[in-house]
């Protein structure tokens, strides 16, 4: 019995990895056949772009990259604009340069729409993508027709942005963080309900949630794969230093949204920049956690209705 219980053990084991590399290997083949990298007068950068119309700039959140940046948009804005989704630094095939400050990544932003021979953008900024966006709307006020902060990761005086402090969101912040592939692939398959948690939300909201809304988070669960080339970029993302930017300095329309029940706790930041930048408006979802669960079709409707309002889509390069 024991070389057939041998035996099954290693066919067991065999079949698992088989199934994990396979799974990496698709992953990897996905992103690097989705962008392309460019050069730009402040280096090289990675991007994709789909669509017509009003240049949209989609700068994606942690764990994420040039696909998030797309998936944000279509979710959002659809196909009526040009987006143009950029991989941030650390992310994907976005090399990290000596600064690797959201100041200066707001200015490769800048060069990428420069390369690109891109005016103006309206500049969707999520999670930690929000932080870039705002230094540009105050770098590079010229360029940026109005920006939308999704769930922004961004300065708040009283209380920071930070993952949810359970145990498990910390191991998964460490998985994360020291690029373990294969942990991340497994707590997929046998304990889903913590990398929910440790994207911002809460399993009760995901389980009240549509399976469409349940597929989406899935996919941006299996997005973070691979790891090898996400996490120098949530390495930057995580010790990134917070700290007071004089946010009434911006003059161009902004919209901020997010949700109460955030596990990332986002809200205070978002009340905070709200109440700074000149006319910002405000909109709060009581549930949906950092990934808007459940509330897509609102949030489309009120970043359309912004965009509407402020006449940037009628600005047509």
């Amino acid at each position: 019995m024991l070389p057939l219980m041998l035996a099954v053990l290693v066919g067991a084991g065999a079949l698992v990895y088989w199934s994990y590399r396979s799974e990496i290997d698709n992953a990897r083949t996905r992103i690097e056949s989705g962008g392309r990298v460019i050069s730009t007068a402040l280096g090289v950068v990675q991007f994709a772009e789909f669509g017509r119309g009003m240049p949209l700039l989609s700068i994606h959140g942690a764990g994420g990259g040039y696909d998030q940046g797309l998936d944000i948009a279509a979710d959002l804005v659809g196909s009526s604009y040009r987006v143009i989704a950029p991989s941030r630094f650390g992310y994907l095939g976005t090399p990290v340069p000596p600064d690797p400050s959201d100041a200066a990544q707001a200015d490769l932003h800048a060069a990428l729409l420069d390369a690109l021979k891109i005016e103006k953008a309206i500049v969707i900024g999520t999670s930690a993508g929000a932080r870039s966006a705002i230094e540009l709307a105050l770098r590079h006020s010229g360029r940026v027709t109005a920006i939308v902060l999704i769930v922004p990761a961004a300065y708040s005086p009283a209380s920071p942005v930070s993952i949810e402090g359970s145990r498990a969101s910390n191991f998964a912040f460490w998985l994360v963080n020291s690029g373990a592939q294969f942990a991340w692939w497994s707590l997929e398959r046998i304990a889903p309900s913590v990398l929910v948690r440790f994207l911002g939300v809460s399993p009760a909201v995901l389980r009240a949630a549509s399976q469409s809304e349940k597929d989406r988070v899935l996919h941006i669960m299996k997005s973070v794969q691979p790891l090898a080339r996400h996490f120098r970029g949530v390495n930057l993302d995580s010790v990134s230093d917070l700290h007071p930017i004089p946010l009434d300095a911006i003059r161009v329309p902004t919209m901020v949204v997010t949700t109460r029940d955030d596990l990332f706790n986002t809200l205070p930041a978002a009340e905070f920049a709200a109440r700074s930048i000149p006319a910002a408006r405000l909109e709060v979802f009581q549930t949906g956690g950092r990934l808007l669960v459940g509330r897509e079709a609102e949030v489309k409707r009120a970043v359309a209705h912004f965009i509407d309002g402020t006449g940037a889509q009628s600005l047509q390069p």
